[in-house]
């Protein structure tokens, strides 16, 4: 797309061509890569215990796949000149103010959460930190929040601190089952 430059008289004297590659657009794409190869770098640095089959470098090779793929996909796409539409207003209320109530409510269960995890152990702490801030933003039936956060969290317990190795403290209430796995 060219866009006509007015001389003096009025008239356009000369076209100007529009950027053929988005600078904003490139930028991002380049540091999702570099991103993405940082962290692949990363992976290689961590050490794996021995004698364990699925350890802790796996999610970080993933996530690391995942970052180069969508850094080319953006980048093949940026290059061809496919461009994103622009968004023709935003779907917000402009007069919202900031629930700062809410804001310090999910604070207090990070808090929570960090202090706990060596007195209750992981899951319970993750369940509790669940459980208030889904009740923070709202959830009808807290009860049930932090049920799911407790089986999210075992789930999690299980699979990343039982048979991946890595060290989410158990704690007293789930001692017992540290053993098993």
């Amino acid at each position: 797309m060219n866009a006509p430059i007015l001389g003096v008289s009025g008239r356009a004297e000369a076209t100007r061509p529009a950027p053929r590659v988005p600078l904003g657009e490139l930028v991002f794409a380049l540091l999702m890569l570099a991103l993405g190869v940082f962290a692949l770098v990363g992976v290689f640095t961590i050490h794996v215990p021995v004698g364990v089959q699925a350890g802790p470098t796996i999610f970080p090779i993933f996530v690391s796949i995942i970052l180069l793929g969508s850094a080319a996909a953006v980048l093949f796409d940026v290059l061809r000149g496919k461009r994103a539409e622009v968004e023709e207003g935003e779907d917000i209320d402009p007069d919202a103010t900031t629930d700062w109530l809410t804001i310090a409510k999910i604070v207090g269960a990070l808090v929570a959460h960090l202090l706990l995890i060596d007195i209750i152990g992981w899951a319970p702490a993750a369940a509790v930190l669940f459980g208030i801030v889904a009740w923070s933003l709202g959830a009808k039936r807290w009860w049930l929040a932090f049920g799911i956060g407790l089986i999210l969290s075992l789930v999690v317990q299980v699979v990343f601190g039982g048979l991946m190795g890595l060290s989410l403290p158990w704690g007293p209430a789930l001692g017992w089952l540290g053993e098993v796995f």
